[in-house]
């Protein structure tokens, strides 16, 4: 079938993307779901610094491939009979398919799929193979998903079932920022009612680990941006202080015990890891979600690893179940404990999404959604 998606040909085009548009929409022609796979309609895609940094570069990734990885859509055809699956359901896409045979499926780390990871890597679909294709060309798919288009294939343990009346630009964000930020804290950060926390950063995926850990109970949750809208915004979602960079080892001097209990960093960057990790107690867990460019190196005393007992560690997709813990973010949203909306920038048409993307790469958006279906 014929679909309209935004497809990337080649990496670090100059900003504004405005001008230069390094995301062309397009048509492309989508095969029909094979054994196991499903066709979705896509109704909501949000804009994350992982499709950033395809775009320029920090992530390299086989071209061309068509982006979007964090979305929402309606179930239209399936390959195989699924259970679990009927045509007209709503879900949200995950962007690791998960095999369930690897040694990291088979011992509870599924979030780490190695077959997942390889074929997401490759541009591929799991079961392998491309879906998309530009005339004679085959096109990559963006983490198994690629969601800035009208139409996906994906493989059905991308896939999770959410409620039918969930409004799409919400239920979106569910599948990364929610995912990641929120689980990064309840799953790799282990964060115990009442223990303090950092979030360093505050684009979609911290200012969501902030919405988790006010709900988890934490106490203080500091919040340390550069931009001071989006600390504004941390407060106004719960956070006990926000601060700048150059004033967060002052306040976290203030009102923790010598340091936080965990400290979770979103940016990607080598240099405000460093940073997050001096704003640990003896004993903290520092937790990272950023992506920095292949080539960043950070420097670290590790001597402290030991002497200071913390505790260094790396959350991919905020250690999720996506089948168990969707369901369990959304049922907090429901209670109104998680007001994810609150992320939300604005919404456009696929036609705007270079502007969308110079917003994003701005730092002035916390979290914009695609509405593809959506005219100028």
């Amino acid at each position: 079938m014929k679909i309209t998606a935004a497809l990337l040909s080649a990496m670090e085009a100059p900003q504004p993307y405005g001008e230069t548009k390094p995301l062309a929409v397009t048509e492309l022609e989508l095969d029909p779901p094979g054994p196991g796979e499903l066709l979705i309609r896509i109704d909501a895609a949000g804009l994350c610094h992982s499709d950033l940094s395809v775009i320029n570069g920090d992530r390299p990734r086989p071209l061309p491939m068509a982006l979007g990885h964090e979305a929402t859509g309606i179930v239209e055809a399936l390959g195989s009979e699924e259970p679990g699956f009927a045509v007209g359901d709503r879900v949200v896409l995950s962007f690791l398919p998960q095999c369930g045979g690897c040694t990291n499926c088979l011992s509870g780390e599924a979030y780490l799929c190695a077959n997942g990871a390889a074929s997401n890597g490759a541009g591929r679909m799991l079961s392998g193979g491309c879906r998309l294709h530009h005339g004679a060309s085959d096109v990559h798919h963006h983490l198994g998903v690629s969601a800035f288009a009208t139409h996906a294939v994906v493989d059905r343990r991308s896939a999770v079932k959410v409620p039918a009346d969930m409004p799409p630009e919400i239920a979106a964000l569910f599948g990364c920022a929610v995912l990641t930020g929120v689980g990064a804290l309840l799953n790799t950060g282990n964060l115990r009612c009442g223990e303090s926390v950092v979030i360093v950063g505050l684009g979609g995926v911290g200012l969501s680990a902030v919405l988790g850990a006010v709900a988890a109970g934490a106490n203080p949750v500091i919040a340390i941006d550069p931009v001071a809208e989006k600390r504004a915004l941390a407060l106004d979602m719960g956070a006990t202080h926000a601060v700048a960079p150059e004033e967060a080892a002052d306040c976290v001097a203030a009102n923790t015990s010598g340091g936080a209990d965990i400290v979770l960093e979103t940016v990607g960057k080598a240099k405000v890891l460093e940073a997050a990790y001096a704003l640990g107690r003896r004993g903290s867990r520092i937790v990272t979600v950023g992506l920095p460019h292949p080539d960043d190196k950070m420097a670290l005393a590790p001597v402290s690893l030991v002497g200071e007992g913390k505790s260094l560690i790396g959350s991919y997709m905020g250690s999720a179940v996506p089948m168990r813990d969707i369901p369990r973010y959304i049922a907090l949203w429901k209670a109104g404990r998680l007001p994810v909306e609150k992320l939300l920038t604005g919404t456009g048409p696929l036609s705007q999404i270079n502007e969308m993307m110079d917003e994003l790469a701005s730092g002035r958006a916390v979290r914009q959604v695609v509405l593809p279906s959506e005219k100028d």
